[in-house]
């Protein structure tokens, strides 16, 4: 309700205020009543920055996006629908679509994105349906859709993927529909599946799949259609197919030349069985299915003679429609299998046929006993789900104040969420040594024991998120030595659990968001306590302190301290982490970056995301020892007048500048070539003087009257043509001291206002004029 209503706030906003419906990007068209924009065919580069904040339907078909940076969207926070088909997108990067909470519906479809990277998809909790079609996808990393918790609908047809890894789509508890079609698969791992728990539709045709992935598909009990078709199978043995609540199976266009009668015997609920195409020139009666109503046999080689009998019975007294023909002997060639009757299958003369018919009748009149097996019960404790096929057991939602035991011993996933355990106590999963997934979300958790989890000796994955922990006992995952991603988001964690994480020597993902850490320490915290840890999460504390060399870490790859309240760079709590690749700083209270501020991870760093920090100044040697490893670099919502020479950054892919005030005049041209000399996307807007603001620095022509062989050595043409920031230049001091003082190229002299009053007093009066007249 709070979303409808967000949304006719927003429609009305749209249609009342006519300020909002000039921001339509000149080449696009724009529905202010409808909140869509297309700009399909366009050749754009980057998306539009003008964009209107409140749209909820953008099209950006056959355009030349190429690379998705980090957060891409954050204007447009409102979408719901997004088209993004044909765009010669090449890599999404984590976190591209984070700011999309809203988003619904995603089309990225007839692209050439050939990896999933884990967090591409980070942020979209309410998508529904993902196009991923047409690509060239042949790698899906671990957790490449785990936060796709509503999902319904993904679409991965015509790639390249010849895998599928174990829990490869871990995450998706919502999913109904997955297709897989068209791609190169030959293989599926045991636990490909596992976690698809409302999985309904499975389209796995077009494929390369020699043999029916019995134990794969095990894994899967709520399937009701399976599209297996066009995969070169030749056989299907016993029990081959056993899914509980199958209801439609396609096995056409395969090389099938066999098929027992007990394949189906695990499929009770069965009613529409495609064999078309195939090489099967005869049937046995089907075991299992007893709502059989269509067999199509269509396209194979049939032979009505004799052995077809029993089949063409079974089909009359189960009333199922036999689809197909004969192909032989002549005198039944053509004929349709439906329209057969008994008498006419035969091997000898007709008399002995009328016998061998008499005795069939007779042998009907007798019971037959079944031929299925028994169900096996299943060991289960009270209110939970188990599955001793697909190995998991789930009590989520129902109530439970104590951790239920009695789970089967082969149980290797284990979800909890949703349930009022308080306190977990000295051994509290008993018999679950074969567990690799634990779901503990939601659990209102407050207190956990030291051996909590001894006996989990091959638990990989634990969620512990959204409880209520304040600390950890330092013995608590004494008895897990496995775990290798640790889920502690959402609680209200006073302190980094250091203490805990010294019994995980395998740990190398931990999420530490949305809790009330407020400072980092001492020296040598990673190192000698997480020494593998190779991703860090620690968005949304209150952290204001990181002391030095706390984050110093041979592994450490990846770092996120956005939203905390850092007021400046932690240059030396990374002193001796050499291999940090990503690090974001968005959303601290960081004004200033000095020298060198990454000079400790220089020769590692790829990513690095300093948005929305209220930074007024950067050194000139701020990115000082950056090269051409660093491929992204953000600084979007900073009060930037001026930037550091981004030349030696020649590797860069990505660069977003937006929603800075830069001062569009000739102290601004080294960036101007810059960005006319390399193809890469770049987003920058003039915030200065005011008859450009809000352009494209690209775009501008207030560089046209500045010298093209640099600037001049007496630094006039850095001062005359300046606006000031505010009128009174005391105020802009006192904020912070230097921040007027802009750096500009070697050959530039540096004014520095600050230091010589005299001068400053009749500068201002000319700028004033220069800009009146501009």
């Amino acid at each position: 309700m709070l979303f409808f209503s967000a949304v006719a706030f927003l429609l009305v906003l749209a249609l009342s205020s006519p300020v909002e419906a000039g921001k339509c990007p000149r080449v696009c068209s724009c529905d202010s009543s409808k909140l869509t924009v297309t700009c399909v065919g366009k050749n754009l580069t980057e998306i539009p920055p003008t964009i209107d904040e409140i749209t909820l339907k953008l099209d950006l078909r056959n355009n030349n996006l190429q690379v998705l940076s980090r957060r891409a969207f954050i204007l447009t926070p409102y979408l719901t629908h997004l088209n993004l088909q044909r765009c010669n997108i090449i890599k999404v990067k984590e976190g591209a679509f984070r700011t999309l909470g809203r988003l619904v519906s995603l089309n990225l479809a007839y692209n050439k994105i050939d990896i999933l990277y884990q967090e591409s998809f980070d942020g979209l909790s309410s998508l529904k349906e993902l196009h991923l079609d047409h690509n060239r996808v042949e790698e899906i990393q671990p957790g490449a859709f785990t936060q796709l918790g509503f999902l319904n609908m993904l679409a991965l047809t015509h790639n390249q993927l010849v895998y599928i890894p174990n829990m490869a789509f871990q995450g998706l508890h919502n999913i109904k529909w997955l297709r897989l079609s068209y791609n190169s698969l030959n293989n599926l791992a045991p636990e490909a599946f596992t976690g698809l728990f409302t999985l309904s539709r499975l389209s796995l045709d077009h494929n390369e799949l020699q043999f029916f992935p019995t134990q794969t598909m095990t894994r899967l009990p709520e399937i009701t259609r399976l599209n297996m078709s066009h995969n070169p199978m030749t056989y299907l043995g016993e029990e081959s197919v056993s899914m509980a609540k199958l209801t439609h199976l396609y096995l056409d266009h395969m090389s099938l030349q066999d098929l027992s009668e007990q394949a189906l015997s695990r499929a009770p609920l069965l009613s529409h069985l495609d064999l078309s195409h195939n090489q099967l020139r005869y049937l046995e009666p089907l075991s299992g299915p007893k709502e059989l109503t269509s067999l199509n046999l269509i396209g194979n080689p049939v032979y009505c003679n004799c052995y077809m009998r029993p089949l063409r019975e079974w089909a009359r007294v189960g009333r199922v429609k036999l689809l197909g023909a004969c192909t032989g002997p002549p005198h039944l060639s053509d004929e349709p299998l439906q329209a057969v009757v008994p008498l006419d299958l035969r091997c000898r003369s007709r008399g002995e046929a009328l016998k061998d018919e008499f005795e069939k009748d007779d042998e009907s009149t007798e019971t037959t006993p079944s031929t299925a097996k028994p169900k096996q019960k299943v060991k289960c404790p009270v209110n939970c789900d188990c599955d001793i096929e697909a190995q998991h057991a789930t009590c989520e939602g129902r109530g439970h104040t104590k951790v239920p035991r009695g789970f089967p011993t082969k149980t290797q996933l284990l979800d909890l969420r949703s349930n009022h355990f308080h306190y977990l106590s000295v051994n509290s999963f008993p018999g679950t040594s074969q567990v690799v997934s634990l779901h503990l979300e939601l659990c209102k958790i407050h207190e956990i024991e030291g051996g909590a989890f001894r006996g989990m000796k091959k638990l990989f994955y634990l969620y512990l998120s959204d409880n209520d922990l304040k600390s950890l006992d330092p013995g608590v995952f004494a008895g897990a030595p496995e775990l290798t991603y640790l889920h502690l988001e959402g609680n209200r964690l006073l302190q980094f659990p250091g203490s805990a994480l010294a019994l995980l020597p395998s740990l190398f993902v931990l999420h530490l968001e949305r809790n009330a850490i407020s400072k980092l320490g001492p020296a040598g915290l990673l190192s000698s306590v997480t020494p593998k840890l190779r991703e860090l999460y620690l968005t949304n504390n209150t952290i204001t302190s990181v002391a030095k060399g706390a984050l110093d870490s041979a592994f450490l790859g990846t770092l996120y301290l956005d939203s905390n309240q850092l007021t400046e760079m932690p240059t030396h709590a990374l002193s001796e982490a050499p291999n940090v690749e990503e690090l974001n700083l968005s959303r601290n209270s960081i004004r200033w970056v000095g020298p060198n501020a990454f000079r400790p991870v220089s020769q590692s760093l790829k990513r690095l995301y300093m948005d929305q920090m209220g930074m007024e100044k950067m050194s000139r040697d701020a990115l000082a020892g950056l090269g051409p490893g660093l491929r992204a670099l953000t600084v979007r919502g900073n009060q930037l007048e001026e930037l550091p020479d981004l030349s030696p950054l020649t590797g860069l892919e990505v660069v977003d500048l937006q929603d800075n005030p830069l001062l569009c005049d000739c102290p601004l041209m080294p960036l101007r070539r810059w960005m006319e000399n390399v193809s890469l996307e770049v987003i920058a807007t003039c915030g200065h003087p005011p008859e450009v603001r809000g352009q494209k620095v690209r775009d501008v022509n207030v560089f046209a009257s500045c010298p093209q062989s640099g600037f001049p050595s007496d630094g006039k043409v850095v001062t005359a043509p300046r606006p000031p920031k505010v009128k009174t230049p005391k105020a802009s001091l006192s904020k912070t001291p230097g921040v007027k003082a802009r750096p500009a190229k070697s050959k530039t002299k540096l004014l520095k206002p600050t230091k010589n009053k005299p001068q400053r007093k009749p500068v201002k009066p000319k700028v004033t004029k220069n800009k009146k007249t501009l």
